[in-house]
């Protein structure tokens, strides 16, 4: 149940589109970023709570991987593009409804199962779509959406919150606006699985990479891990960081700072090309090693441009590792597993965008916020550390996909 690969589909939406829908559905799961301490002030919840609703989301992605991960290979990449849709819009309904912590944590579940059918299929599909002579671009093109579309939610939310009427109601009703037409785009969207099957079984597999790409999927995903738990802090306490130590109390502002560190990623992701995917795992974490310094000097100086510069430069080395690992494990996958490896490598990736926060916001509650984000600071600095130092000492080979 291989992908068409390259196949020409006249007269039909291409890989654009579907980068278009891949980025429509991944506004949705940061859009609650910059609303976090409204709900605070009016349901009254801690930061180690905040982090937990926002480690939900990121749970459910794993979960979703884990289970579903390689559905797309067997029954088609827009099948499971609408069904993310769907879960998509029960999670913005489900903050329409709010009316406590229940909603909240409902809503980022849902919107995590999206986000997990999302992650393999949409970046599958648009790879897919794309004739031969367009693949490098397309991947750029699959990133580059999601990293677009996460960070728009932040932004559209804080603009939203601040400056129109009903701030926590009106954003969730643009999504589903969006999700509509992102609806309508998958629906004229041509299938790229050979032979797909109707709705089989779901067979479930864990972290299954292929054995022939385990020395490109390693070093790629551990990576990963360390750009994502940058993500992780900045679309969880980074807000309350700017509130409560910088005074920073314009959700547009805060969400721009938020967003920041997503668009320095699609700059990142730009630059690899030039750089070359082996060589940009080891140069993207030295990157993100320096914003993850300047993150911390940030919260030592209680300075605004110093966090800043942290989001841009931690982002634009995430961006540079991130879509060089994409690239060596979509050359490396057979095509039949192409949407099971990728969903593996994601596993590992949200990993890093839960596991670090929970602690961050536990030990917020202990040392306090500053001292908590220093912690983590190192911690993910050592971690980086140590992916670059393997990439390059060990640099992993781009392989035919059809071995």
């Amino acid at each position: 149940m291989g992908g068409s690969d390259g196949a020409v589909h006249r007269g039909r939406p291409g890989y654009p589109a579907a980068a278009a829908v891949f980025a429509i559905g991944m506004v949705g799961t940061t859009i609650p970023t910059s609303l976090y301490g409204l709900y605070q002030e009016q349901i009254g919840f801690s930061e180690l709570t905040v982090t937990v609703v926002f480690a939900m989301y990121a749970i459910a992605v794993i979960t979703t991987l884990l289970l579903a991960g390689n559905y797309s290979d067997a029954v088609g990449r827009r099948p499971v593009l609408l069904a993310a849709m769907g879960f998509s819009a029960a999670g913005a309904c489900c903050f329409l409804l709010e009316t406590g912590l229940p909603f909240l944590f409902a809503g980022r579940l849902l919107s995590g199962i999206a986000a997990g059918l999302l992650s393999g299929a949409a970046t599958a599909a648009v790879i897919e779509l794309a004739p031969p002579d367009r693949k490098a671009h397309a991947a750029f093109a699959a990133t580059a959406a999601k990293m677009t579309g996460l960070g728009c939610g932040p932004l559209l939310s804080g603009l939203l919150a601040q400056y129109a009427p009903w701030p926590l109601k009106l954003v969730f009703w643009v999504d589903l606006g969006l999700i509509a037409v992102a609806c309508v785009l998958t629906r004229l969207l041509p299938e790229t699985v050979e032979n797909p099957r109707r709705w089989p079984r779901l067979n479930p597999q864990g972290i299954s990479v292929p054995p022939g790409i385990k020395s490109v999927f390693m070093p790629a995903s551990v990576a990963a891990f360390a750009g994502f738990a940058l993500f992780g802090l900045f679309t969880s306490v980074a807000p309350t960081f700017a509130v409560r130590t910088l005074d920073v109390h314009n959700l547009a502002v805060s969400g721009a700072v938020v967003c920041s560190v997503f668009l320095a990623s699609t700059l990142g992701q730009s630059m690899t090309p030039k750089v070359g995917a082996v060589r940009a795992l080891p140069i993207g974490c030295a990157v993100l090693i320096v914003g993850l310094l300047l993150v911390a000097a940030s919260l030592l100086a209680e300075s605004l441009p110093l966090l800043v510069a942290g989001a841009l430069f931690g982002g634009a080395g995430q961006g540079l590792a991130f879509r060089g690992a994409l690239t060596l494990i979509n050359d490396a996958a057979p095509p039949h597993h192409r949407g099971g490896t990728i969903s593996a490598f994601f596993v590992l990736a949200y990993a890093g965008l839960a596991l670090p926060v929970v602690g961050v916001g536990a030990l917020t509650m202990a040392l306090g916020l500053r001292t908590a984000g220093l912690v983590f600071a190192g911690c993910v600095t050592v971690i980086a550390a140590c992916a670059g130092a393997y990439a390059a000492l060990h640099p992993p080979t781009r392989q035919d996909p059809h071995t």
